[in-house]
């Protein structure tokens, strides 16, 4: 479908794909140390599955310092960047990318604001948050944040495609 798209001289903004005739997008993830030692992956997944997200892509690693630098590079300079590259690199970390209908702003809603003080309560930083830092996972926050940051961690061939039989009754026009 996408490749006709394609000759058809249809151009789709990426990382959105076509399902069916419904636009679904593809966003990153990833659970930081302290959702890993507080015994959370289970329970964050969880709330994305239960919002109708589907899991795409998936693994557990140990941030790199290369990685991390890679990922947060706009924020190289301002006061928290080294404790956050003492935070996350060579520590444990739940990487992902999650597909869905609206998937980055649905992800940012279901994550919360940055800061656990200010995040909704239901979200997941509202929840279970400690910190600025501390504040269990990152989210892409936008469509092209979400195509870079995944080319960080995963190879197209890492990507799983599947139909999800709960997608079909969770999206609406």
């Amino acid at each position: 479908m996408i490749n006709a798209l394609k000759v058809l001289g249809i151009k789709l903004k990426s990382p959105t794909i076509l399902q069916g005739v419904i636009e679904v997008e593809r966003t990153f993830v990833y659970l930081k140390p302290d959702a890993i030692y507080r015994g959370l992956i289970g329970e964050i997944i969880h709330r994305f599955e239960n919002k109708g997200l589907k899991i795409v892509a998936l693994k557990m690693m140990r941030m790199t310092r290369e990685k991390a630098e890679e990922l947060y590079r706009e924020h190289k300079g301002k006061s928290f960047f080294e404790n956050l590259m003492n935070f996350i690199s060579d520590e444990p970390v739940v990487v992902m990318i999650l597909e869905g209908p609206k998937a980055v702003e649905m992800v940012r809603h279901v994550v919360g604001a940055t800061d656990p003080l200010e995040a909704a309560p239901g979200s997941i930083r509202g929840d279970y948050g400690a910190s600025v830092t501390k504040n269990l996972i990152h989210a892409s926050d936008s469509h092209e944040s979400a195509e870079r940051e995944m080319g960080i961690f995963f190879e197209p061939s890492e990507i799983v495609d599947y139909e999800l039989e709960i997608q079909r009754h969770l999206i609406v026009g």
